[in-house]
């Protein structure tokens, strides 16, 4: 006789459920505040973007040491599903480092289904709102119920949450993009202005001047003649469309000028530079990783190497906590004590010909300082 396939009961999720909010389909539970002007900022400016998505993928992977079932852990880091298509702890990664750069903070869920770990997502922070526990150690995470009112979520020890230095009156963190957007604006109204100075001057209007002389006949025919001249030179710009040349032959003082021709565009490039250079500051990459040539010398230094390698750290450190939780539950869910440790991968930021020559100089240093005792 066949067994019967005993059937996995699906783990269910509080992030990603099918409640929305009542006031409208899709619609976030609570109100976005700054996360559409953030969402609009990298948008708009490409240069924030790539800025972020360079900031994710520095930061690199890890692998985790465990003294019980390493390798097994290592492969359902690898091999866990994360929603939304994606497979792998670096995917879920990727898009919590990206939540948390941009809004300052990040949500995450951990799925269990008969006491198995069976999947970690991500979640939409803008349909959260926080509270504050039992102790001011503890934040309780809050969603949209089906009466449209804001309630804890039931399974708090299943969520992972990240603020990015957050401040002492607030619990909802700091985003990268927070200092950007007067400068921003600026920005993209400059951009508007070339646009719009570009569609004066390159769509080329013309405007063609008759001036009848003195005899009173020709005055009276004016508006004949300017009819008539208006007709020939329609006709000759709608040949010249089709790629027919053809000339345009008057009587009388008649002259043709290009309307627009005579202002002059401002030259954008400094106050443009001035203002890229404040918002690649703030990101602390360097600004020929984000396609900006400002120097002969484009390379990066020692100083900027170990300026970047710090930032990066930093953002690793923010989001240790949240995949240590997600290592020691899968541990104890399978009978184990937890005990796990993070590894990061190595941070290369300079340049391997140096750091060979480097070591090549060091070796020949401690040679001859052996052969003189």
């Amino acid at each position: 006789m066949f067994r019967k396939k005993q059937s996995v009961a699906a783990a269910a999720a509080q992030l990603r459920g099918g409640t929305q909010s009542p006031f409208g389909a899709g619609l976030p539970a609570v109100p976005p505040g700054e996360a559409q002007l953030y969402r609009a900022m990298r948008q708009s400016l490409p240069v924030l973007d790539a800025a972020i998505g360079k900031l994710v993928r520095l930061s690199g992977g890890f692998t985790v040491r465990s003294a019980q079932r390493e390798t097994a852990l290592n492969e359902f880091l690898r091999t866990v599903p994360c929603g939304r298509g994606q497979t792998g702890i670096h995917s879920f990664l990727s898009a919590y480092l990206d939540s948390l750069l941009t809004y300052g903070r990040a949500v995450g869920e951990m799925l269990v289904a008969q006491g198995d770990l069976r999947a970690v997502c991500w979640g939409d922070v803008n349909a959260l709102e926080l509270r504050e526990g039992k102790s001011p150690l503890e934040v309780v995470l809050c969603g949209c119920g089906e009466d449209g009112r804001m309630r804890p979520l039931p399974r708090q020890e299943l969520l992972l949450f990240t603020a990015l230095n957050p401040e002492p009156g607030s619990p909802y963190g700091v985003s990268l993009l927070r200092s950007m957007p007067f400068l921003a604006d600026i920005l993209l109204k400059i951009y508007r202005t070339i646009g719009k100075n570009w569609e004066r001057a390159g769509n080329v209007r013309y405007a063609v001047v008759c001036r009848p002389g003195g005899d009173g006949m020709e005055r009276g025919s004016a508006s004949e003649r300017a009819g008539a001249i208006a007709a020939e030179w329609s006709e000759a710009m709608r040949d010249s469309q089709s790629g027919v040349v053809r000339d345009f032959v008057a009587v009388g003082d008649v002259s043709v000028k290009v309307i627009g021709a005579d202002g002059q565009i401002l030259d954008s490039e400094v106050p443009v530079r001035q203002i890229m250079e404040q918002l690649v500051a703030k990101t602390g990459l360097p600004p020929f990783l984000l396609g900006l040539s400002w120097s002969t010398a484009e390379r990066m230094s020692k100083q900027q190497a170990d300026m970047l390698t710090s930032e990066l750290w930093s953002i690793r450190r923010t989001v240790e906590p949240a995949l240590y939780r997600i290592c020691e539950l899968w541990l104890r869910l399978n009978g184990f004590g937890g005990g796990a440790e993070i590894v990061w991968e190595d941070i290369s930021l300079q340049d391997l010909v140096e750091e060979a020559q480097a070591q090549l100089y060091r070796a020949q240093a401690q040679k001859l300082n052996s052969e003189k005792g």
